[in-house]
């Protein structure tokens, strides 16, 4: 990065100080849990970890859908008593 370059962008940082003032948390952070935004924000929340438990209960299930067909098909499942490799 040039110098120029790396002067520009402070000058810009430093022009731009004074409107910090003016930023505010969302409505979450700063404490109002009433707001549109905070309730959104929960909603949003409670949307992903809906999706990331049906994924983990796809995963399992898929799991037990190996198992159940290994014992229809007379497979021996592995680590089980009557798998010939566990003897």
């Amino acid at each position: 990065m040039s110098i120029g370059r790396m002067f520009r962008m402070w000058a810009w940082m430093l022009a731009l100080l004074p409107l910090a003032s003016r930023l505010d948390a969302c409505a979450a952070c700063f404490g109002k849990s009433d707001a549109a935004m905070a309730k959104g924000l929960n909603a949003g929340i409670f949307a992903l970890l809906v999706f990331v438990l049906g994924l983990w209960v796809a995963f399992a299930s898929f799991f037990v859908f190996i198992v159940r067909r290994a014992r229809q098909t007379g497979e021996p499942i592995p680590g089980d008593t009557n798998d010939p490799q566990h003897n």
